[in-house]
């Protein structure tokens, strides 16, 4: 049988990609799946495929996105911040970071991806800030120096990124896809076990 691969499309600084926290390589472990990083400029992401950015929804949006994301922690347990004091930052720095730490190896690259969302939920700190990208990326058994020296190809890689979402249609984040089948949110990786399962 051949291994399956998840196709996980995600925003560093996302809440509910931090809420997710680290279901997705569980279910992966648990069916011999593996996974594939795809960070992606979410802002750039939601005008193209029908989608507002943040500031742009109605309130009423706003308001059930709060406290969804305050259910959703409590429901799991997680230490959340509703209103961290560096939200939103650019993500493009931390997408840097993650793409050339999955493009050299050696570390640990699922404790990466989930450390920055962490940090600015969870922490209270601004992932868009040089020193604490090079503290994570040591954190996890990454040369510090990586997102600098592949800066340019990781600029290259993100922006291509973002074009494979929108292809493939996704239009949101967190977002998995196996072959053709597509999950949307935190909340649909049981269904992604089920499918993975085969029994969806």
């Amino acid at each position: 049988m051949q291994m399956q691969q998840i196709d996980y499309f995600f925003a560093p600084i996302s809440p509910f990609v931090y809420l997710a926290g680290t279901r997705l390589e569980e279910i992966a472990a648990r069916h011999a799946a593996t996974v594939r990083y795809v960070p992606l400029d979410a802002p750039a992401l939601f005008p193209r495929t029908g989608g507002q950015v943040l500031a742009e929804r109605h309130e009423s949006r706003k308001a059930y996105r709060l406290q969804e994301m305050r259910r959703q922690a409590l429901k799991r347990g997680m230490a959340l911040d509703l209103q961290p004091p560096f939200f939103p930052v650019n993500p493009a720095p931390a997408s840097y970071a993650i793409i050339a730490a999955q493009r050299e190896g050696g570390g640990d690259l699922a404790g990466l991806v989930h450390a920055f969302p962490r940090a600015v939920w969870a922490e209270g700190r601004n992932v868009a800030d040089d020193g604490v990208i090079r503290d994570i990326l040591a954190g996890h058994g990454f040369d510090p120096s990586i997102a600098d020296r592949f800066m340019l190809a990781a600029a290259e890689t993100y922006a291509n990124n973002l074009e494979e979402a929108v292809s493939r249609g996704v239009f949101g984040v967190p977002f998995y896809i196996v072959g053709d089948e597509r999950f949307w949110g935190q909340d649909r990786l049981d269904d992604l076990e089920m499918y993975l399962a085969g029994k969806l």
